[in-house]
């Protein structure tokens, strides 16, 4: 029976590979924590509004954080693989949690996303109620 030769990266580009992905890492990072400072300035808005946008956000950024650093372990794996079979299995298995993380996700997000609905619906009827010690004029 033949034997299927063996899988090999050579080590001068695993390690590249490896540098890049970390690189990679590193600045998306720093992309999102810009990202996160320049949605900011809408909380104040929003909030006088009865809206929290900032704790919605920061799940919003929490989530996407959560699928690239998913992303980022699956590439820094998928390097230091030994054969072709190995890929496989392990991108079958990324795609399955990846799956399951996004259908969580937007779970919760619709969750919250209804949550947020009602809450602004709260306070624009609470800011359509007459203030106390006024009276309404026939």
């Amino acid at each position: 029976m033949a034997q299927t030769p063996k899988f090999e990266i050579p080590t001068e580009m695993r390690e590249l590979a490896e540098k890049s992905v970390e690189q990679a890492r590193m600045a998306m990072d720093g992309f999102v924590s810009a990202a996160m400072r320049a949605m900011e300035p809408f909380d104040a808005p929003a909030t006088r509004m009865g809206v929290n946008t900032k704790e919605m956000r920061e799940k919003a950024f929490g989530m996407a954080e959560q699928q690239l650093k998913a992303s980022f372990d699956h590439a820094q794996k998928m390097i230091r693989c030994e054969d072709p079979a190995e890929a496989m299995r392990l991108q079958v298995a990324f795609m399955q949690s990846q799956f399951q993380l996004m259908q969580e996700q937007m779970r919760q997000f619709g969750l919250d996303a209804q949550a947020a609905i009602k809450q602004a619906g709260d306070a624009a009827v609470d800011a359509a109620k007459p203030a106390k010690g006024e009276t309404s004029k026939k």
